[in-house]
């Protein structure tokens, strides 16, 4: 009798078992098949070599599939399919499942199209080129500058050098507002990255500093070996008050008005962008400086020299005294050799 007893219990719970693993299967796979909720139209995620599926999970979380990074790591797991996740960028759109979502990683289906930010480029020009893009759903071709970084978080921001120069992958049909996302938050990490490593006693008061004078290192030189050097030169003229005297804070300045010729009128007629006829910084950066203006601005040369002048040759030749500087730009600005 004790031992019929203890087989019918026996059953019971087994068929419990198999119920409850059966409902836990279905509801498993109902969580996989079902619509991912998503914090925008389309959230993208590029996924570098290397990245663990652990990872992956976690950067699909913060970049807006509103599920458990916990729950997306275990279907990753649990599918057998998390070693074979690709790297690329990937675009997770309304409709798609947990299931679809790592279907399109392992099969690598991207169907990208790609945008590229340039070194020196003003908002405008980053603008135009956003618009021209077949591939980019045009969002932000109605807003100001102020709505755009409204839109990114950023109210009362001034645009201008707050977008991190790169080439920028996304899915065809995206929003032009994601690309300037990315990268917006591109230039606040190397800015954040950039001023922890500023050496000490530079007279920069903050990140936003380091920006604006890392985007006219960017506008005055292009060589690697000068950035240093011309960052050394404006870093010396703050420590003592001196005006930077730099051109391309003039023609920022002048905008549309300026034809291609800077006269000396140009230098005497004062803005905010006249560091001829104001001292210190300007007000806002003057272009999107790359991830070498901004070292150079907070890890300058060490030198002495407070003036530079254009060789011709790409380089620069750099002066401790206005009388040395004179004879630099007799010899390379007038074809001459100063006594």
């Amino acid at each position: 009798m004790v031992m019929r007893r203890a087989r019918r219990l026996l059953a019971t719970l087994l068929a419990a078992a198999v119920l409850v693993g059966g409902l836990l299967a279905a509801a498993g796979a109902w969580w996989v098949l079902r619509p991912l909720p998503l914090a925008r139209d389309a959230v993208e995620l590029s996924i570098e070599p290397g990245t663990s599926p652990r990872e992956i999970a976690r950067a699909w979380s913060a970049a807006g599939v509103e599920v458990s990074p916990f729950l997306l790591y275990e279907w990753f797991r649990w599918s057998g399919q998390a070693t074979r996740i690709r790297a690329g960028s990937y675009q997770a759109t309304p409709g798609m499942s947990a299931h679809g979502l790592l279907r399109m990683m392992v099969q690598g289906d991207e169907r990208l199209a790609v945008v590229r930010l340039i070194e020196g480029w003003t908002f405008k020009r980053v603008r135009e080129e956003l618009a021209r893009s077949p591939d980019l759903r045009p969002d932000t071709a109605a807003m100001s500058d102020a709505q755009i970084m409204a839109a990114l978080g950023q109210p009362g921001m001034p645009a201008e050098g707050r977008f991190f120069p790169d080439t920028y992958s996304f899915s065809k049909g995206s929003s032009d507002l994601e690309v300037l996302r990315r990268a917006h938050r591109a230039m606040q990490q190397r800015l954040a990255d950039a001023w922890v490593q500023r050496a000490p006693g530079l007279p920069l008061r903050s990140p936003d500093e380091a920006l604006i004078l890392a985007s006219i290192v960017e506008k005055e030189t292009g060589h690697e070996e000068d950035r240093g050097l011309v960052a050394g030169v404006f870093i010396n003229r703050l420590r003592i008050g001196m005006p930077l005297q730099t051109d391309p804070t003039v023609i920022y300045g002048l905008g549309d008005a300026f034809d291609g010729n800077l006269r000396r009128r140009d230098l005497l007629t004062d803005t905010p962008f006249n560091t001829y006829t104001r001292a210190g910084l300007p007000p806002t950066p003057i272009a999107l400086p790359g991830k070498a203006s901004l070292l150079a601005a907070v890890k300058p040369a060490q030198t002495k020299a407070l003036y530079f002048v254009a060789r011709g040759d790409g380089r620069s030749a750099f002066s401790e005294s206005l009388a040395e500087h004179n004879r630099a730009v007799d010899r390379y600005q007038r074809g001459r050799t100063s006594p």
